[in-house]
């Protein structure tokens, strides 16, 4: 068992039994670039959701962007994330809908090498990849005091530390735009992020 994070190379997979956890980019990419030399199924809670990779021979994220959606701080208005789809030129749909790979629901429990399938079908496994998501893993900030809260998170205001003044956190709030969980808006966030604490501590 492994989390993407410590996937490499579909090579140490190949003709195994592989379970990818996940409905996201990376669990949609990973299961499909497994799919060719091993026998994969895609372990999700609901269907694939898919959106187009280029529309009108560019790339999505270039339309997002000159919209200004990219950056919308659209989020601080939901309950929760956004389910990201799969961004897709294709392939992807495509190889799920050959089988390769197979999508599942997700197992419901595991008997040593074998997995419990809905339906309680049991099947072995080789491998599992966990394909789900991140968290903060911040303990050396535990002695800062407020800094993290009782889960071990950052207690922020749009990337600003509550209570620990001059300490900021770039890329962990979802909430600031659609976009900011991704690499392509590090770089906007933290220059956001910069002028806000720059001016924060200005005022102090």
């Amino acid at each position: 068992m492994l989390h993407t994070a410590d996937y490499r190379s579909p090579a140490p997979f190949a003709s195994r039994r592989v379970v990818v956890v996940g409905a996201g980019n990376s669990a949609v990419q990973i299961a499909a670039e497994l799919a060719e030399t091993a026998r994969v199924m895609l372990a999700t809670r609901a269907p694939v959701k898919f959106a187009v990779q280029r529309a009108l021979g560019r790339d999505l994220h270039f339309w997002t962007a000159r919209t200004g959606l990219d950056a919308a701080p659209l989020g601080r208005f939901l309950a929760r994330p956004p389910a990201q789809p799969v961004l897709d030129d294709g392939r992807y749909r495509a190889g799920l809908a050959a089988g390769r790979p197979e999508r599942r629901a997700v197992f419901t429990g595991a008997d040593g090498a074998k997995l419990v399938w809905p339906g309680r079908r049991r099947e072995e496994g080789d491998a599992i990849v966990l394909a789900t998501g991140y968290r903060p893993d911040l303990p050396h900030l535990a002695g800062l005091d407020g800094a993290l809260d009782a889960e071990g998170s950052p207690r922020h205001r749009e990337g600003l530390a509550i209570g620990v003044p001059g300490l900021a956190f770039v890329g962990l709030e979802w909430q600031r735009s659609l976009s900011s969980n991704s690499l392509r808006c590090a770089g906007r966030d933290a220059g956001r992020i910069a002028r806000r604490l720059a001016a924060h501590l200005a005022r102090q």
